[in-house]
């Protein structure tokens, strides 16, 4: 009960884009998705699947915070190969501005003019 209460509240607190935020289609074959749904419609036997039966308003949930640890991934590989980036053009950089520096041999050098 309080599972589903729980659910019903992060509902709630859902914005309207995240309501309609589409899904992933399941991977199931559409037997296979008949065969979950006529076994999620029969009451549970078992004690543990009366158990599961009450977290079944959290998929959204689980859903969306797969979602939110998947783009969390990414975002962390795209911050990597960007840190790399930016350590190959500061060496660049370094290099560059080492071999436009002036040193002491070039100021003890005559002038041309």
């Amino acid at each position: 009960q309080q599972i589903l209460r729980l659910a019903e509240m992060c509902r709630r607190l859902e914005t309207e884009e995240e309501k309609v935020l589409p899904f992933y289609p399941s991977s199931l074959a559409e037997e296979e998705q008949r065969d979950a749904c006529r076994v999620l419609k029969d009451p549970p036997v078992e004690p543990l699947a009366w158990t599961m039966q009450d977290y079944i308003g959290l998929e959204h949930f689980w859903q969306r915070f797969s979602k939110a640890k998947m783009e969390e991934q990414a975002l962390e590989q795209e911050r990597e190969a960007l840190s790399q980036r930016n350590r190959c053009l500061r060496e660049l950089l370094r290099k560059y501005l080492a071999g436009i520096s002036i040193t002491q041999e070039v100021l003890s050098e005559p002038s041309l003019l």
